[in-house]
């Protein structure tokens, strides 16, 4: 059936609190249950198109269930077009605005939209898009919190060992020379040929954070991401000029005005964009548009089932983040192969439910 010729019929949300393999404490703060919204965007033709937004936080999830629920409401028996109903909801959160979880709950509808009109067409959503499937550089994710340097040497090896070729550091120790304590541990347990990312989660001072970059500079690492508040785009980019190091910023950024704000600041060496934050399939796009303007190389920020497709699509990517938070409800789950990962060759971005799964941990 053509995509023009269906309406939504309705969105259905759902709100699951799943647990972490490794839970996570960061510079920014203690990550150990997933909250995920659950999304699936029911169409004629009986074509659904899924997706979920990750919550940050349990008491958030509630807040963001409803919202979703009450945006999906308002384009009931609009057609399956996901710039229009980008746009239609855009203007509806004119007054409210476009950031937290206005903004992803935007996202997410939108992810689910893409999704189904890539089923309708029969197309994995890369090749919906105009590309393909890329066979794409990843780093894990999925631990080396701030755990001490008695314990990151052996959970460094355990994410390599997992298929990975790089793997993500958080620092913020209380001490700065902890911090470069704990990236030398590392490095010595994987070895040069291992590619480090480090991640302040915004929780230095701008002057603090060009002294720890000084330190850093010598251990080889691939980028030191959000080193101060993530709006801060003077300091980030003060922090640029002064380390050697790249700077990595774009995961707070609520759309592309944010993006554009920090592009003009000259805020980063690096971009990342959050799929639930940039506004989804069609926000990733426009930055993806941006970055190819100004040379800007583009990762992604969690969300690794959808980001695939979007990298692969993205004529600056450059690293894609694999976390998975979300697996406990997904039936696919991505495979990292020497390094790589490559979204899978089916309609849609692969997302589907493992529905006992979805019961067992749903709370709202």
């Amino acid at each position: 059936m053509p995509a023009k010729s269906m309406a939504i019929r309705k969105i259905q949300v759902r709100g699951v609190l799943v647990p972490m393999k490794r839970p996570l404490a960061t510079g920014g703060g203690n990550v150990s249950q997933v909250p995920l919204a659950l999304i699936d965007l029911e169409c004629g033709g009986g074509v659904t198109g899924s997706a979920y937004v990750f919550c940050y936080h349990s008491f958030a999830l509630a807040p963001a269930v409803r919202l979703i629920r009450e945006l999906g409401a308002l384009i009931e028996g609009e057609p399956l077009s996901p710039l229009s109903l980008s746009g239609m909801l855009s203007a509806r959160l004119r007054l409210l605005g476009q950031q937290g979880l206005a903004m992803m709950a935007l996202s997410g509808i939108d992810m689910a939209a893409w999704d189904a009109l890539a089923k309708v067409q029969g197309l994995p959503l890369a090749r919906l898009l105009g590309g393909d499937l890329v066979r794409l550089p990843a780093y894990n994710s999925n631990g080396l919190g701030i755990v001490g340097a008695d314990r990151v040497a052996g959970e460094a090896r355990e994410l390599v060992d997992e298929g990975f070729s790089a793997i993500k550091l958080r620092l913020g120790y209380p001490k700065a020379r902890t911090d470069v304590a704990v990236a030398e541990t590392v490095r010595a347990a994987v070895g040069d040929d291992i590619r480090i990312m480090t991640d302040y989660n915004q929780c230095l001072t701008v002057p603090e954070a060009e002294r720890r970059a000084r330190m850093l500079d010598g251990q080889g690492l691939e980028w030191i991401e959000e080193p101060v508040r993530f709006d801060d785009y003077a300091g980030c980019a003060q922090i640029r000029e002064s380390a050697t190091t790249a700077i990595q910023i774009g995961e707070n950024c609520w759309g592309v005005q944010d993006m554009q704000k920090a592009l003009d600041a000259g805020a980063s060496d690096l971009f990342m964009p959050d799929a639930g934050k940039i506004g989804g399939v069609t926000g990733w796009l426009r930055a993806a548009g941006m970055a190819e303007g100004q040379a800007m190389p583009i990762s992604s920020h969690l969300y690794p089932e959808i980001s695939a497709h979007l990298l692969s699509v993205t004529p600056t990517r450059h690293w894609l983040e694999y976390v998975d938070w979300g697996q406990p409800v997904l039936k696919r789950k991505l495979q990292a192969v020497d390094g790589y990962i490559t979204a899978p060759d089916i309609p849609g971005a692969g997302i589907e439910w493992d529905e006992d799964a979805v019961a067992r941990y749903q709370v709202e």
